[in-house]
């Protein structure tokens, strides 16, 4: 089995799926804000890791490649000279960070991780549009700049804002609102909806959802 590449930096020769996803893990880890963002790697107890590091090894690549599609879609919302330098990869992050997603600027290229496991499919674009507005805005926090790359994005893609806007941090920590799954660990176990379902098509209006978690 050829070594696979989930990215630049992400790289292993083994052919067992379960050391493959080990190392695909401790690759994303490093590219976190902060290692414990990244934690099953730690994890001796309970029947996590293995069944989660294996599966990964066997299915991540084609993750990533349904991302890296609409990672490209926010890109062709910009200009080439204002689109900045992303690249993108799915991990499941830390239970306790309570978060979906998260965008570092201090990698380079600037680096955001999505964890796939946490919302429906059909919503993975809007996590990574929320991401792309962090890295197009290159500032974290949901301030004047960030809400002006979110609505550009919105419009390039379909994506309709809230009628009703009122105070901006009621809502653009939440923007797009995306649909939870019951179970965040349970798509990466296998148990997922991916390849059952067809994921986000582009572009796509969304509907509002009663669940809204901030991203990050």
């Amino acid at each position: 089995m050829p070594p696979f590449s989930a990215g630049r930096v992400i790289l292993t020769a083994s052919a067992d799926p379960f050391t493959r996803g080990l190392d695909y893990l401790y690759g994303v880890r490093s590219l976190a804000l902060t290692p414990d963002l990244v934690d099953l790697i730690d994890q001796r107890e309970g029947d996590w890791r293995v069944p989660i590091c294996t599966w990964i090894g066997q299915n991540i690549d084609r993750v990533n490649a349904q991302l890296n599609v609409y990672l490209e879609a926010c890109h062709q919302c910009f200009y080439a000279w204002d689109a900045p330098a992303v690249q993108i990869f799915a991990a499941p992050l830390a239970l306790q960070a309570g978060i979906d997603a998260l965008c570092n600027l201090e990698t380079q290229p600037i680096t955001l991780l999505i964890d796939v496991g946490r919302v429906v499919p059909e919503d993975w674009l809007f996590l990574v549009v929320h991401e792309y507005a962090h890295a197009h805005a290159r500032s974290p926090g949901h301030h004047q700049q960030f809400a002006r790359s979110l609505a550009h994005l919105c419009l390039g893609l379909g994506i309709p804002l809230p009628a009703d806007r009122g105070d901006p941090q009621n809502w653009l920590p939440f923007y797009p609102y995306c649909r939870s799954t019951q179970d965040p660990l349970a798509f990466w176990q296998g148990q997922g909806e991916f390849g059952r379902c067809q994921p986000c098509a582009l572009p796509t209006p969304i509907a509002n959802s009663s669940g809204r978690r901030a991203i990050a």
